[in-house]
């Protein structure tokens, strides 16, 4: 069963160079404070928008659509994920995989058997902090696995952090590059308080432009492409 609780149909910002359309998934085994999509992160049928109905969609926009971007949520966590790709894959659409990196084996069998273009990994904090962050315990080899599966195959990829000043420090960000040492591409994401899970972060802030050019300088000791949005 693939559960989606949301759809998008259109978006130019979400799947890099592509006009898509985002299927938003139930469920996440995180519980970020900052978490924009809070109405996700628990299973709930009652809001579960139909599959067949966006495949029926898709078949629509075959020519004027180029991917499509699975997000959530966490998408992993769905058991006809492969399933759900191999349908959109098949109408010759591309797709791009937003995931926390929990799921390496899921992970490395979508990239396996072609049906990922392109992965969107969240690096939540430098692997000591990930605990505070995404306010579970992480199996931190999951997390190194999934990163070393991005780094090593020949899909295209990105890898990012959402931005809260309170959080995480520069040193922090250093960290991080060195965890991501010789990445392709990575970007800051400023913590926009919007929908949240933590409802005391709403007057929390991110780093100013100038600290986030900062950070990127740092980075780029590491990472290929360093950027803020």
């Amino acid at each position: 069963m693939f559960i989606i609780g949301g759809i998008q149909k259109t978006t130019l910002l979400d799947f890099p160079g592509k006009v898509a359309a985002i299927v938003f998934t139930q469920g996440c085994n995180f519980t970020c404070g900052y978490c924009h999509n809070p109405e996700l992160l628990e299973f709930d049928k009652n809001t579960e928008y139909n599959s067949k109905d966006f495949i029926d969609f898709l078949k629509t926009r075959i020519g004027k659509l180029d991917g499509v971007v699975i997000t959530g949520g966490e998408p992993t966590l769905q058991n006809g994920l492969h399933d759900f790709i191999k349908e959109i894959k098949s109408l010759g659409f591309a797709v791009k995989l937003d995931t926390n990196g929990t799921n390496p084996n899921i992970l490395k069998r979508l990239i396996k058997d072609n049906l990922i273009d392109y992965v969107a990994m969240d690096i939540k904090a430098p692997f000591e902090k990930y605990r505070l962050i995404s306010g579970v315990n992480v199996n931190i080899d999951d997390i190194k696995d999934s990163i070393g599966l991005i780094m090593q195959n020949c899909v295209d990829y990105e890898f990012r952090t959402t931005v809260l000043k309170s959080q995480l420090t520069i040193d922090d960000f250093e960290k991080i590059g060195k965890s991501i040492n010789g990445a392709k591409r990575y970007y800051l994401q400023k913590f926009i308080p919007t929908k949240l899970l933590d409802k005391n972060l709403k007057d929390e802030i991110t780093f100013t432009n100038e600290e986030l050019e900062k950070i990127c300088n740092i980075l780029s000791k590491y990472i290929k492409f360093t950027s803020y949005r």
